[in-house]
């Protein structure tokens, strides 16, 4: 049996160790993507803990099949989207965000090539710049990309073809 399943099972009984262990199995991962895709860690760290505060509160209706790992990028993804939506919508945000670049600018070598990769993905579309981030810094499959976007295969291989040209391009 899938260890997930018997972990979801323990969860919806109660059982308050099997969140922590639920919590520490995929929190690195899910804070990781929230931070390739919001440029305040602060704020990716918060959305990271709201991402598993949204799936608690909705355990009890949910139903396993297979794919928890998916199903909590969707909800960080959901969440970003509204993050940025707010960056876009606010301009102190906005000033603090040209802030957080300025100081990333100033620093090593890496950072530079970091934030030059960041500026690129930045001009790509959202489309092409989810399945970019999912496939290339969260490691994930392309059935697995396809599964969080809800699109097909096919599709998400164009859109990795055509980002990859793109990045090409601007970098």
């Amino acid at each position: 049996m899938d260890s997930d399943f018997l972990l979801i099972r323990r969860m919806k009984q109660g059982e308050e160790s099997a969140f922590d262990v639920f919590v520490h199995k995929y929190y690195k991962e899910i804070l990781s993507y929230c931070g390739y895709r919001c440029p305040d860690r602060g704020y990716a760290e918060d959305i990271a803990q709201e991402t598993f505060l949204r799936f608690f509160a909705k355990l009890s209706a949910y139903r396993y099949k297979g794919k928890t790992k998916n199903y909590l990028y969707t909800i960080a993804g959901n969440l970003c989207k509204d993050y940025l939506k707010k960056i876009k919508e606010s301009p102190t945000e906005e000033t603090k965000l040209s802030k957080i670049i300025g100081f990333e600018e100033r620093q090593t070598e890496r950072a530079l090539d970091k934030l030059a990769v960041g500026q690129a993905l930045k001009q790509l579309s959202d489309e092409f710049r989810e399945v970019i981030i999912l496939y290339y810094f969260q490691e994930l499959r392309l059935r697995e990309i396809a599964d969080i976007l809800e699109i097909s295969l096919p599709l998400v291989k164009y859109r990795l073809k055509q980002a990859r040209m793109q990045l090409l391009k601007l970098l």
